[in-house]
């Protein structure tokens, strides 16, 4: 049993290490729309995206507890000799980090969703012409939902070019790597404490 449970950490660590990257992967992808760093250069990107939940969050903070999961797995370096009620302390600090990282990045994506993506829109003027400004012109609008609909993903935004689809493919991206490294984290804490059990059960069975 524990060494099932040492092996489930391996496999949860290196999935967990795997979905940190794509999540750093898709934040990074957010600083550069339509690959045009002028944008960035220029301060023109989106408060989410430059909060940098992706990086920080879902992917240094759950990247970190990963390492140390899959070192307790492997029973490495510092961890080669830890008994099971160390290797579960550790197990169950680096999961709370990585959930705290995840969920962050959930919160930050969700919101970001609903706000809509940074970019250039036409507004009426008092002259009865159209100005240009960079906000979010989707902020506020409940009455038409600009995710449910595909024409104002042309018509509204000027630039970047592909504004809307950029931003609701990366953070979607970041949506669903969060969800997938919550499961993830419950499942590796759920483990950690069978982990402990089994241990403790092994040695009065010796």
């Amino acid at each position: 049993m524990m060494a099932c449970s040492r092996s489930c950490s391996r496999i949860l660590g290196v999935s967990l290490g795997i979905s940190a990257q794509l999540a750093a992967g898709a934040n990074l992808a957010l600083f550069f729309p339509d690959w045009e760093v002028t944008y960035l250069k220029n301060g023109l990107i989106g408060k989410h995206a430059m909060r940098g939940a992706g990086l920080w969050g879902g992917g240094l903070m759950v990247f970190f507890a990963a390492i140390l999961i899959t070192l307790i797995g492997w029973r490495r370096g510092c961890f080669s000799n830890t008994g099971p009620c160390k290797s579960m302390l550790v197990s169950t600090l680096a999961g709370c980090l990585a959930l705290l990282g995840a969920f962050v990045c959930f919160i930050t994506s969700g919101v970001a969703l609903k706000d809509g993506p940074f970019c250039m829109f036409d507004v009426p003027s008092s002259n009865e012409t159209q100005a240009s400004k960079h906000g979010y012109p989707f902020k506020g609008l409940n009455d038409r939902n600009y995710l449910y609909n595909r024409f104002l993903w042309d018509s509204v935004c000027i630039e970047p070019r592909r504004a809307v689809i950029w931003h609701v493919i990366f953070f979607s991206t970041l949506l669903s790597v969060s969800i997938i490294q919550i499961l993830l984290v419950l499942a590796q804490l759920i483990n950690s404490f069978l982990g402990l059990f089994c241990g403790f059960f092994e040695k009065r069975e010796i």
